[in-house]
């Protein structure tokens, strides 16, 4: 397999797909047959369970993995993805696959300006808040399960390549529902930590590696915002919901505006909370 090349099946649909990557002039962009789906907040169409870009009749799922493997490594131009299939791999569950691939294509642009902004998304006990003071990210997850509990971790930019190796998970519980709901179909221990009663199999690769993943996929999310953000930002039992209602948010501080057809199942504050998977 080509260094620039992954391979896989989705996480959900668990179809296989390949994923190229190389360099090109202009914005972070995707590919899929003749349609380019830009990495932009406005082509957010879905939410639930993952984060789908789409337009034009084409719809490409699970994008924030690969996205937060770009917003750790600053890179925000230079690269075009190809994809053959409507979801992205999901590998081994983490964004370190996509990452050697990111680092391989390098060096890349300059990032541009950071997004400054006071602003918030809520739902019930969740939220998602970005306020002013130096880049930092701070991410809390309560589940019951005692394996996972309530799990909390923080740092700035220069900690967060390690959250890069942290994978995906669930709870064996929520299988038959999440199946039913057309969901997590490609997900397997071989792809995502599976947390039965006695505990998660595979063992873990870090102790948090739960809330990691959880802050993982807020950076892949936020990425979307086009820029880097700039600000603390506090995540609250967010999913992909929040992250996108907040990036709307912070968007309409600029007065941004997102066309019709690229409005999300999940901008509101009152949003259901997503599956998870």
């Amino acid at each position: 397999m080509s260094d620039t090349v992954r391979s896989g099946v989705g996480v959900h649909g668990g179809r296989s797909a390949t994923v190229r990557l190389h360099r090109a002039d202009g914005p972070v962009r995707f590919r899929v047959g003749r349609t380019e789906l830009r990495a932009d907040w406005r082509r957010v169409v879905s939410t639930r369970g993952a984060t789908v870009l789409g337009d034009d009749g084409v719809r490409l799922a699970t994008v924030e993995h690969l996205l937060a493997a770009l917003h750790v490594r600053s890179v925000f131009g230079g690269l075009v993805i190809e994809v053959d299939g409507d979801e992205l791999p999901i590998l081994d569950g983490s964004a370190a696959p996509w990452d050697e691939v990111v680092t391989t294509l390098g060096p890349y642009p300059p990032a541009p300006t950071p997004v400054a902004g006071d602003a918030q998304a809520t739902s019930d006990d969740r939220w998602a808040r970005l306020t002013s003071g130096d880049r930092w990210l701070h991410v809390t997850v309560a589940y019951d399960h005692p394996a996972v509990a309530r799990m909390s971790w923080s740092g700035g930019p220069e900690r967060w390549p390690d959250l890069l190796a942290a994978r995906t998970f669930g709870f064996a519980r929520d299988a038959e529902r999440l199946h039913a709901a057309g969901l997590a179909r490609g997900s397997s221990e071989r792809n995502a930590i599976v947390y039965h009663d006695d505990g998660p199999l595979p063992s873990l690769r870090c102790p948090d590696e739960p809330v990691r993943h959880k802050a993982l996929d807020a950076l892949g999310d936020l990425y979307l915002l086009g820029a880097p953000f700039a600000g603390r930002l506090v995540l609250h039992r967010a999913g992909h919901d929040l992250h996108h209602a907040l990036v709307r948010r912070l968007a309409s501080l600029g007065d941004a505006t997102a066309p019709p057809h690229a409005r999300s199942d999940a901008t509101t504050a009152d949003a259901k909370r997503e599956p998870e998977a």
